[in-house]
């Protein structure tokens, strides 16, 4: 996770990097701003992307996540259809419903009402609902509660078929029933917890629900990949190479597919020493199964 806060000059380096030392994915925060930092420097994901998508050649690059509090479908699906295109089919697109308490930045900038939990679950369903189809058929016309599209043009389509990969970040029952319909991968940010252990209980408690509504939906456990943000732990993941690598054991036995690390700060959240992230890409890739670890290890 590459945060949208330098300038381009100082991010390439990193997304550069990111290929360079066999990561699979490298993702931004899809926020107009975020916590303490929105005062600071803050860029925009989509012209983010697109020029990481112009200095590397084989990672998958995505939002984690956009919300509809950021996001319309009608006009982000043509953005979704451009990243897809310019980077050859690597980019994933996260959504999720987006925080609903009154202190987060995206809600309080727009001066909007309040939606209660169920109904940002509602207006999660029907944007990735909306947006999948967008993405899929040539023309689209929809009639939502939160949504409207007439004739909405979807040509050429995406480079990847149908479309692009959809990860659907979710905690609770109703937005784990969007994932189970729709997602190709399901993210969690786990509990919030201030002990690392009571933090893994707690994932570990998601995965089995998220099971639970696989199940339900009839959908096939092994066709969703699972997703962890390891940097939602009260510990920073990239504490040490030696965490790091405990951390993603961890998540592997509960059966997450892909983790998700942030690059270090300097100082405030995930503060930490780029050194580590190196060792990580020299001593820890190697080890990994998938692509990867393969590529680390070529």
């Amino acid at each position: 996770m590459i945060l949208p806060e330098y300038r381009w000059w100082a991010a390439e380096p990193k997304w550069r990097a990111a290929e360079e030392y066999g990561f699979d994915h490298a993702w931004t925060y899809d926020h107009l701003g975020w916590r303490t930092l929105v005062d600071g420097p803050w860029f925009d994901a989509v012209p983010t992307l697109t020029a990481a998508a112009c200095v590397t050649s084989t990672l998958r690059l995505g939002t984690f996540v956009a919300s509809p509090y950021v996001r319309e479908p009608v006009r982000f699906s043509r953005s979704v259809l451009a990243l897809d295109d310019i980077s050859d089919g690597r980019f994933c697109l996260g959504v999720g419903a987006g925080t609903v308490t009154p202190d987060a930045y995206d809600f309080a900038v727009f001066g909007g009402t309040r939606l209660t939990p169920r109904q940002a679950a509602d207006r999660l369903a029907e944007f990735v609902e909306l947006t999948d189809a967008l993405l899929v058929r040539p023309t689209t016309d929809y009639a939502g509660e939160y949504y409207t599209a007439v004739a909405a043009r979807g040509y050429p389509g995406c480079v990847q078929r149908p479309r692009v990969p959809f990860l659907v970040a979710a905690n609770g029952r109703r937005t784990m029933g969007v994932a189970a319909r729709h997602g190709q991968g399901w993210v969690t940010v786990g509990p919030r917890a201030d002990d690392l252990d009571e933090w893994w209980r707690g994932v570990a408690e998601l995965a089995e629900r998220f099971d639970g509504v696989l199940a339900e939906q009839g959908r096939d456990r092994a066709s969703v990949d699972r997703y962890l943000s390891l940097d939602a732990a009260p510990r920073f993941s990239l504490d040490s190479a030696e965490f790091f690598a405990e951390q993603v054991g961890r998540a592997a036995e509960l059966g997450f597919t892909d983790v998700v690390t942030h690059w270090p700060r300097s100082e405030g959240y995930y503060a930490g020493r780029e050194t580590v992230l190196e060792q990580v890409a020299a001593d820890v890739l190697p080890t990994l199964g998938g692509r990867a670890g393969k590529k680390a290890g070529e």
